[in-house]
């Protein structure tokens, strides 16, 4: 499943974590689950120690913050003008974020050392078997996938109740308030070219909507349907497999970090001022970055700043290491490269 380059006996070294789990549904189960439970730690644990120095007599974006922002663009806190007027449903959120990070870990650790490394080796009846997989079974993957879309477009529809329901940060207005979504078709194509322009939180929401209806119809789909017929080149044959799904994985996450990046430098109606600072300006010199355009004193960035700036070269080297392993599923072999400068090398010294 990973390229091996025609060796039997290959082994990876400790850090080629991915190696770990081919070939082992067992053992893929609780990575998933640890590495959730870390990411879950982290928000709680952040969110946490930014609500302990957070300076309300200063505006929020510039305090080098990421997690306060984002939940009071959620309109938790009772914020009013930027300010967070007050702190329980903020210390709820985080403090939910530790018992979850602690069950999901706990997930991880009990799929690691109690049950099997690889869920094949149950009997065939058993519950377990069921969700072995193989990387290059379409059936079961198309299933797999189908799953993952569902519980992204319940999450989308969440937001989109949540924004109707108990409603999120407006900057037009300062405060919170209830978003009804306009569920729009020919603004959601249109806006596809301009998003980084939208200026009103109905669009949004609308958006998040049809994208809603769009994973889990998608969802659906997949759970349903199996290959038709002979799983031939033209259905992708040769395409599956573990080093090249990660390939496929790398360049998604890629994608969306350059959006998130461009989009928080830009926006004011998702990343309103209040909460993040002033828009950004992208800037070239050894390589492209964004700076903000007001002063904040020697070494000050914004939040608005640090965020896209994180986000943009998360995003570039993460369509690095999707160019590394599309190359190695495709059966290119990096170690040619050394050889031939060997090569190249060798050469020159036999002329000399």
């Amino acid at each position: 499943m990973l390229q091996t380059y025609g060796k039997s006996d290959v082994t990876y070294d400790w850090y080629a974590g991915n190696s770990g789990v081919v070939g082992r549904s067992g053992k893929f189960i609780a990575s998933h689950a640890a590495h959730a439970g870390l990411m879950m730690f982290w928000a709680g644990a952040f969110g946490l120690f930014e609500l302990a120095r957070y300076d309300a007599s200063l505006p929020m974006g510039v305090q080098n913050l990421i997690c306060l922002p984002h939940l009071a663009g959620l309109g938790i806190g009772g914020v009013q003008n930027g300010v967070i007027t007050e702190t329980y449903g903020i210390i709820v959120i985080s403090t939910l974020h530790l018992i979850f990070s602690a069950v999901l870990g706990a997930g991880g650790l009990l799929h690691s050392t109690k049950f099997a490394g690889d869920l094949g080796e149950y009997p065939e009846s058993s519950k377990p078997r069921s969700f072995d997989f193989e990387w290059d079974d379409p059936n079961k993957l198309t299933f797999i996938l189908g799953h993952h879309l569902i519980f992204l477009g319940l999450g989308a529809i969440w937001f989109v109740e949540w924004a109707r329901i108990h409603g999120i940060y407006d900057p037009a207005i300062g405060s919170t308030r209830q978003v009804i979504y306009n569920l729009d078709i020919a603004a959601v194509w249109n806006h596809q070219f301009d998003f980084l322009k939208i200026d009103n939180l109905e669009d949004v929401m609308g958006g998040h909507a049809f994208l809603a209806f769009l994973e889990i119809f998608g969802g659906i789909f997949h759970i349903c349907t199996k290959q038709f017929g002979e799983y031939t080149e033209f259905k992708g044959k040769g395409l599956l497999g573990a080093e090249s799904i990660l390939s496929y994985s790398l360049v998604g996450v890629s994608y969306m970090a350059f959006v998130a990046a461009f989009w928080c430098a830009s926006n004011t109606t998702i990343y309103p001022v209040d909460l993040y600072g002033e828009p950004l300006k992208l800037q070239f010199e050894f390589a492209p970055y964004f700076i903000d355009t007001v002063d904040l004193g020697s070494g000050e960035y914004t939040s608005r700043a640090w965020l896209s700036n994180v986000h943009f070269y998360l995003g570039f080297f993460f369509l690095q290491g999707h160019l590394w392993h599309a190359l190695r599923a495709m059966g290119f072999d990096f170690k040619k490269i050394g050889q031939a400068f060997n090569n190249i090398e060798n050469t020159k010294i036999t002329q000399n």
